[in-house]
């Protein structure tokens, strides 16, 4: 049901490793940080894909290319290399990201809090998040599933100490 939820130390998934890129072992990244560089900050990085045990990765470099970025890893010298890689989640420790400051939150932490709409029905519990080209899609688990963006339109009120969430989105949508 949903992403993989992540032993503890807590782990957040930041990026994840897109295709080779050349013959000498670059890989396409697409980052899910804000602004997107802020991704290759982190020099150490545990990779992880299907369930399985997270491994440590060392980052000698990245470089915009096109519209998105490129990384070089320590180790992964040609495009064979590279290409096992494609798809593998970049995570970092819940401790290394910088405090949230207002309204901020990351995702993860919303993960498991309670779905109400404007007129006070539960729609579920946030399940896990969806990035799409317009906007990053909440999924929420309930009696049935819901899809609502997180857009300032449908997302009206988080409230952290309570665990959940009220959105402006319809009951039987």
């Amino acid at each position: 049901m949903g992403e993989p939820r992540l032993d503890e130390p807590r782990l957040i998934e930041v990026g994840r490793l897109g295709a080779a890129h050349g013959v000498h072992g670059w890989l396409r990244v697409q980052s899910f940080t804000d602004p997107p560089q802020r991704l290759f900050e982190w020099r150490r990085w545990l990779l992880q894909s299907d369930g399985r045990a997270a491994r440590e990765v060392k980052l000698m470099e990245s470089r915009p290319q096109g519209n998105g970025w490129i990384a070089k890893l320590d180790g992964v010298e040609e495009r064979d290399a590279a290409s096992r890689l494609t798809g593998q989640m970049v995570l970092v420790e819940r401790e290394e990201l910088p405090p949230t400051q207002g309204r901020e939150f990351y995702r993860a932490d919303l993960v498991g809090f309670e779905v109400k709409n404007v007129e006070g029905a539960v729609l579920g519990v946030v399940d896990h998040f969806v990035d799409t080209p317009g906007n990053a899609v909440m999924v929420i688990r309930g009696a049935r599933e819901y899809l609502v963006p997180v857009t300032a339109q449908h997302l009206r009120q988080i409230a952290a100490g309570e665990r959940t969430l009220i959105v402006d989105w319809p009951e039987d949508f």
